[in-house]
């Protein structure tokens, strides 16, 4: 009805918001309906749609269950679930899956470490969020949903999780998966889903999420190939050598030089963060960068990295210009070149300012170390 009486006053393709209001609203009329309709009082809001601020967190109750299952084995809360409220939507207490949560956000799917397949950890959350209601032909039901007919959670789990996570987490629009699936390079290699807020967690939690990763399960991955290699295992000694690849690309992102490095347009050079040490409101724009940047072992494809499937994530000039800036604090506003090869690692800026915004910039750890002494020294910092 609103859309023909919208229609009554403009027929133009695109009507404007003083037309939208302009529409005759009938109050008695829908007070009526509405006490015909919800005799008990018109519904509270409320979201199966974990893509929304209002969803519980619980994956009984989502439109994507597997998905909400594993965000809740890495830890990951909605906003419910951290003490926020709104109109007729108050906060949520305990689900009771809460003791399913990993307590450092990495989950990975063989066992390793002393820890239980992702496999396994998730099927037992699952049986809890659904009880009874949890059968083979549900869990299978719930696969089909994903693409995943007459496949395994493993399977899933391994090639099906990270691209409808990124998909469904609007991967084009803003780019923000919050859990990573790390991996190798190969089916049969090391995988683990990671929670990006604790990768990007402050007061250098995220610096040692990546240490975890990086030494005690890859390490320990590493550790048991290399025990298959000496038993002559078939296969052990290539596996061997992506996982220790992996390992070294992993160490790459933890010290930060290029093309491994944090870049952040809007802060200056001497807060740029030198190594992993992320801050989680730049956004996964910036902090996923050197995550893409490190590719597994062998890797041909052209947009291959160490995440399972690359998300569509670009470092392109936004468009506008900043006003004047330092060229000391933001040397990548002053006349950068895209096409000269000097201008791609430790740009210090050109004659003028131009204030053009661009994102794919590289500096070294040292060339920021000495902008923070120089900024320190001006007292800048």
């Amino acid at each position: 009805e609103y859309n023909e009486a919208v229609r009554k006053i403009d027929l133009s393709r695109k009507v404007t918001n003083a037309t939208l209001v302009e529409v005759p609203f009938n109050l008695n009329h829908w007070r009526q309906v509405a006490t015909e309709r919800y005799t008990d009082g018109l519904p509270k809001p409320h979201s199966d749609d974990p893509t929304q601020w209002l969803f519980n967190g619980h994956p009984a109750r989502a439109n994507t269950p597997l998905q909400v299952a594993v965000a809740r084995l890495l830890g990951y809360r909605w906003p419910r679930q951290s003490g926020s409220s709104f109109l007729d939507c108050p906060a949520v207490g305990p689900d009771g899956l809460e003791c399913h949560a990993d307590e450092d956000g990495i989950v990975c799917l063989a066992g390793v470490a002393g820890e239980a397949p992702a496999r396994e950890r998730l099927i037992a959350l699952l049986a809890d969020a659904f009880g009874t209601n949890l059968s083979a032909a549900r869990l299978a039901e719930l696969l089909a949903t994903s693409g995943f007919a007459d496949k395994s959670l493993d399977d899933w789990l391994h090639d099906g999780f990270f691209a409808e996570h990124c998909k469904l987490f609007h991967n084009r629009s803003h780019n923000r998966p919050f859990v990573w699936h790390v991996w190798d390079g190969r089916r049969d290699g090391f995988h683990a889903f990671v929670n990006y807020h604790r990768l990007a967690a402050p007061s250098g939690e995220g610096r040692r999420t990546l240490e975890k990763l990086i030494y005690s399960f890859l390490g320990a991955w590493i550790d048991r190939k290399r025990a298959e290699v000496d038993d002559n295992i078939v296969g052990a000694e290539i596996r061997l050598t992506h996982a220790e690849h992996l390992q070294d690309e992993l160490i790459k992102i933890y010290d930060g030089d290029p093309p491994y490095d944090i870049f952040v347009r809007w802060k200056p050079l001497w807060k740029q963060p030198v190594g992993w040490d992320p801050d989680i409101n730049d956004g996964v724009r910036v902090n996923i960068r050197p995550f893409m940047a490190a590719r597994p072992h062998g890797a041909k494809a052209k947009g291959a990295c160490i995440l399972r499937t690359t998300p569509t994530v670009n470092w392109n000039k936004d468009l506008g210009t900043e006003t004047p800036r330092k060229k000391e604090a933001y040397p990548w506003f002053w006349n950068r070149d895209p096409q000269n090869p000097a201008h791609e690692v430790n740009f210090l800026g050109g004659p003028a300012f131009d204030g053009n915004r661009w994102n794919d910039m590289h500096y070294t750890g040292a060339c920021k170390e000495a902008a923070r002494a120089q900024a320190s020294g001006s007292g800048d910092s």
